[in-house]
């Protein structure tokens, strides 16, 4: 019987990533001709891995240095965020084998400064972990939460 991989496991497995395709099909009709960027979840990874303490990211903009990287026109908007969930995972993964310096997951949000439920220990979690770094976290709609004021700690990568 086959094991299930860990969360570090599945950072580390680049499943040939990252590549350049063009872009087809609905992506096409939203971004027009051009190029898509797929990263892997270690490209993601380290680009999590450098917004400091104070700084905040969102995925979009994650996609956007993706796509600078590999002189493509568009990033992944959807590799982009499983591979930044996978990124946090095996980040709670370290912590709980004792590593002090993990990616700080918590600091990349969703478009809009919006808390991602995906991410471990949900929006709970990022919420805590955020709040002890000094962010208000206030409700945006009925299920939502955002960072207050996001815009000014975003930083481009």
């Amino acid at each position: 019987m086959k094991s299930k991989k860990s969360w570090k496991e599945k950072l580390h497995d680049t499943k040939d990533l990252p590549k350049v395709v063009p872009l087809e099909g609905k992506m096409r009709e939203k971004w027009g001709e051009g190029t898509l960027a797929i990263p892997s979840p270690l490209e993601v990874n380290e680009l999590m891995k450098h917004v400091p303490k104070g700084k905040l990211v969102t995925i979009n903009i994650l996609r956007e240095a993706i796509a600078r990287k590999h002189n493509a026109d568009v990033g992944c908007p959807i590799t982009t965020g499983i591979s930044a969930w996978i990124a946090a995972h095996a980040a709670e993964e370290e912590r709980t084998e004792g590593k002090k310096r993990i990616t700080p997951w918590w600091r990349t949000l969703k478009e809009g400064g919006v808390l991602n439920p995906k991410f471990p220990g949900g929006i709970q979690r990022q919420m805590e972990l955020l709040e002890a770094e000094g962010f208000e976290i206030v409700p945006k709609g009925k299920k939502n939460f955002k960072v207050a004021n996001f815009e000014k700690y975003l930083i481009k990568l």
